[in-house]
C-alpha cells in the first residue's frame, strides 16, 4: 500500500494511528476468548470461528467480533511465485504489487484516492507458493473496501506508468539487495538448494529479468493464477456471517472457477554438506544453513517443532544462542526455524559474525546440531521448551490483523478449524520418546547446506557436513 504521497491521505492515515491503541485492546480480548481459555468439554472455543459458505460456493472462516468497528481480510491465491515462467523471475511479485495500482475505471490516483479517503488499507505481496492480500477497514466503510477488493483481483488495469513506476522501485530494490549480505546469503542458499527449480529462482526477480516484464506477462499470470478453487479467506471484525456471504461473491464470485497453475515437482535440496561462499568486502560474515527438514502435514512436525525450539527457535534460550553467542561471543543473534514450503519440506536458521570467526561459528553450529540429535535434551530441557511455546502461542493473536493471518495459514496448512483448540494441547503432549523419534529421522540425512558473503576465514575445517 501507497498512501502517504497521496493527496487526501492524511485524513485517512490519522484515523487509523488514531484507532490503533483500541485495536490493541480490542485483540487482546479477542485471544483470550478463542486462544487462552481451556477447551470445555460442553462448547469449543473454535465455535468463535464460524465457516461462512456463500450463496456461490465460496468459503470463508470468520471471527465475528464486535468490540471495535473495523473490519480485517486475510486472503492467498495457492501458486505464487512457483508460477514464475522459468525465464523472467518477478512476475508474481510485480503483479501483486500493481493489484492495487488501478483497476476498472480507476486508474492509479483515483484508486489510492479511494482508499484514502475512507481509511482502507489494502495491500497485496507474493511469496513462493502464494499471492496474498491484506484488507483493513472500519465497518462502515466495508462495502467500499469490498468493492475496491473486487477490482483490484477481478479488473487490474496495469497501465503503462503504474507499471514502469512500479518497475523502476523494484528495480532500486533490487539494486540495494545486491550489497546487504544477508539478503544475497539466502539467495545463494535457495540457487544452490533449487537448481533448474522455481524455489531456486529469486521472487523479486533479478535485474535482467524484471525490465523484460511486459504487460502480457502480468495479464497473463493473473488469468492463471487468481480463481476461486485455489482461494483462501480469513476475516475478523465487525461484521456478520450474513453481511459476510454475499461480499464474498461480490469480490470473488467474477474470478475463473479453476487456476490454470503448472505443477510444481516436489524437490530435495541439493549441495547438503557443502559451503558456497560469495565474497564481499564487509567487516561480518553473514550466513544462512539448513537442510531436509518435516512436511507441515508429517504426523512428527510438532515434536519436530519443539526440537527446534530447542535447537535455535527461542531468542534466549536456544543452543545455538547460548554457545554462539552467550558462551563465545561469535553473533548478536542466532536463529533456527522449520520452513515447509509445499513442494519442500526445510529447516533453515542464519547468523552472522566477525570474517575471522566464520569457521569457528560454522563449526559450532553444526556441532550443537548433531549433538542435539545424537543426545537428546534433558527433561527439564524439553519442559521449559513446551512451556514456553504453550505460553507465547496467544502472542499470535494480539491483533485482529495477527487473528486473520493465523486463521488464513491454518486454511493453507489444512489443519482443520479446530487447531487453535488442540495445538497447545499438541505441543504439551510431546514426550522425550517422540522427541528421540524425530531426531532418528533427522540424523538419516543430518548435513546441512551453508551460504556465507563476506570475507571469511578459517574455513579449512569446516566442509558443510
Amino acid at each position: 500500500m501507497r498512501l502517504a504521497h497521496r493527496s487526501g491521505a492524511l485524513p485517512g492515515f490519522l484515523r487509523s494511528v488514531l484507532f490503533r491503541p483500541f485495536l490493541q485492546l480490542a485483540a487482546a480480548s479477542l485471544i483470550m476468548n478463542i486462544a487462552l481459555l481451556p477447551v470445555a468439554p460442553a462448547q469449543s472455543e473454535t465455535t468463535r470461528i464460524q465457516r461462512v459458505i456463500s450463496p456461490g460456493g465460496i468459503e470463508a472462516w470468520l471471527v465475528h467480533d464486535t468490540t471495535l468497528p473495523l473490519v480485517a481480510m486475510e486472503i492467498a491465491f495457492m501458486g505464487g511465485a512457483s508460477q514464475d515462467p522459468g525465464d523472467k523471475p518477478g512476475v508474481a511479485n510485480l503483479a501483486a504489487s500493481l493489484l492495487d495500482e488501478g483497476a476498472g475505471d480507476l486508474d492509479s490516483q483515483a484508486f489510492q484516492d479511494r482508499m484514502a479517503g475512507k481509511a482502507i488499507e489494502l495491500r497485496f505481496d507474493a511469496s513462493r507458493d502464494q499471492m496474498s492480500g491484506s484488507l483493513r477497514t472500519l465497518s462502515e466503510n466495508a462495502d467500499e473496501a469490498f468493492e475496491l477488493m473486487r477490482l483490484a483481483v477481478t479488473q487490474p488495469r496495469f497501465d503503462t506508468e503504474a507499471v514502469e513506476r512500479i518497475r523502476q522501485g523494484q528495480l532500486a530494490s533490487l539494486r540495494r539487495r545486491l550489497n546487504d549480505p544477508s539478503t544475497l546469503a539466502s539467495l545463494g542458499w535457495s540457487s544452490t538448494a533449487f537448481p533448474n527449480h522455481p524455489y531456486g529462482r529469486p521472487v523479486m526477480g533479478t535485474l535482467e529479468s524484471v525490465p523484460t516484464i511486459s504487460r502480457e506477462d502480468l495479464t497473463g499470470f493473473v488469468a492463471r493464477n487468481l480463481a476461486r478453487d485455489n482461494l483462501k479467506i480469513a476475516v475478523v471484525g465487525d461484521i456478520t456471517p450474513e453481511a459476510l456471504a454475499p461480499a464474498l461473491d461480490k469480490m470473488f464470485g467474477a474470478l475463473p472457477a479453476r487456476a490454470g497453475l503448472t505443477p510444481v515437482p516436489d524437490v530435495t535440496p541439493q549441495g547438503l554438506g557443502t559451503v558456497v561462499v560469495k565474497e564481499l568486502d564487509v567487516p561480518q560474515t553473514s550466513m544462512v544453513f539448513g537442510g531436509i527438514g518435516l512436511k507441515r502435514n508429517d504426523p512428527d512436525f510438532i515434536p519436530a517443532f519443539v526440537l527446534n525450539h530447542m535447537l535455535g527457535g527461542s531468542a534466549f534460550s536456544s543452543r545455538l544462542f547460548k554457545e554462539v553467542r552467550e558462551k563465545r561471543g561469535l553473533a548478536y543473534s542466532v536463529y533456527s526455524h522449520l520452513a515447509p514450503l509445499d513442494h519442500a519440506a526445510l529447516i533453515l536458521g542464519g547468523t552472522a559474525t566477525k570474517n575471522d570467526r566464520a569457521g569457528e561459528t560454522i563449526d559450532i553450529i553444526k556441532a550443537e546440531w548433531l549433538k542435539l540429535l545424537t543426545d537428546g535434551p534433558s527433561e527439564d530441557e524439553l519442559a521449559d521448551a513446551k512451556s514456553y511455546l504453550i505460553g507465547s502461542f496467544a502472542l499470535r493473536f494480539d491483533s485482529s490483523a495477527k487473528v486473520a493471518s493465523q486463521l488464513l495459514q491454518i486454511q493453507i496448512d489444512e489443519l482443520g478449524i479446530d487447531y487453535i483448540d488442540i495445538r497447545n494441547q499438541l505441543v504439551g503432549a510431546v514426550t522425550l520418546d517422540d522427541i528421540k523419534r524425530v531426531a532418528a529421522r533427522f540424523r538419516d540425512d543430518p548435513a546441512w547446506l551453508f551460504s556465507i558473503v563476506g570475507k571469511p576465514s578459517g574455513l579449512a575445517s569446516s566442509d558443510g557436513g
